[in-house]
């Protein structure tokens, strides 16, 4: 009798601690869920930092450069929201404003709206971006897309807004009699990032900003004066470290 008793009691033991392993399973994915998809899309934040670059021209010391990047524009990060981290990033007078990718998270629905969004940033010395993965529409390493024209419609989108493209190309970014290079690649994962070409014929003497949306990018730069504008790198992100939304990042960089 005793030994039915016993035997019975830690049968439903064992069936509350697997009752309980479940409550918790599913509380702790739930949580998640809710916080990926209701509280971090609503959570904007601003970082600064200061970055040393060598031989960076006197002209150029206290240049401020503002960095926006993975907007996502979709049905849950509207345009509405990402123009509450365009007013932020304005309030801190940048004199130099780059996107690094990833406008909208699929498809063409919400190319002109955040096109039309990010058309209202302007700095003295100009807006500049560089395209995504998202808008390669190209979601793994294996480069395989959904929407073949997607870059182009967003690059031409940008364009119009008065948004300059980077596409495996480097420019002059005057500051008085001061010059550096601005440079931009096209993603990694779009199988068209050629950093030869970008580089090529620069001085080495004079420093170069790469503006790139992969941070593996870094790792097939040649030596020389190069600060890369990431938009990955967890210790420069802004917020959302697990839901792909709009980040507003403030660059300084001094002598």
């Amino acid at each position: 009798m005793i030994n039915n008793v016993v035997g019975w009691l830690r049968a439903e033991r064992q069936k509350e601690q697997r009752r309980g392993r479940w409550a918790r399973w599913i509380g702790r994915n739930w949580a998640r869920f809710s916080y990926g998809y209701r509280v971090e899309p609503t959570w904007l934040e601003l970082n600064q930092f200061d970055i040393g670059i060598a031989d960076l021209p006197p002209g150029f010391a206290g240049l401020c450069i503002a960095q926006l990047t993975d907007f996502h524009c979709s049905r849950q990060v509207t345009p509405a929201y990402l123009n509450e981290a365009v007013h932020l990033a304005q309030r801190q007078n940048p004199d130099l404003i780059v996107l690094t990718g990833d406008f909208v998270h699929k498809g063409y629905r919400y190319v002109d709206r955040v096109a039309a969004t990010l058309g209202r940033l302007s700095a003295p010395l100009g807006v500049y971006a560089v395209l995504g993965n998202h808008d390669f529409s190209v979601r793994n390493a294996l480069g395989l897309r959904r929407y073949r024209h997607l870059h182009r419609r967003v690059a031409r989108a940008l364009e119009a807004q008065g948004i300059r493209v980077l596409r495996n190309e480097t420019v002059p970014i005057h500051r008085d009699s001061a010059m550096v290079h601005l440079a931009g690649v096209e993603d990694l994962w779009s199988r068209r990032c050629d950093l030869d070409q970008t580089l090529a014929g620069l001085c080495p003497s004079v420093p170069c900003i790469m503006l790139a949306h992969n941070p593996r990018t870094a790792e097939q730069l040649p030596y020389r004066q190069t600060a890369l504008q990431d938009t990955r790198l967890r210790e420069t992100r802004i917020s959302f470290p697990f839901a792909h939304t709009s980040v507003c990042k403030q660059r300084r960089t001094s002598a």
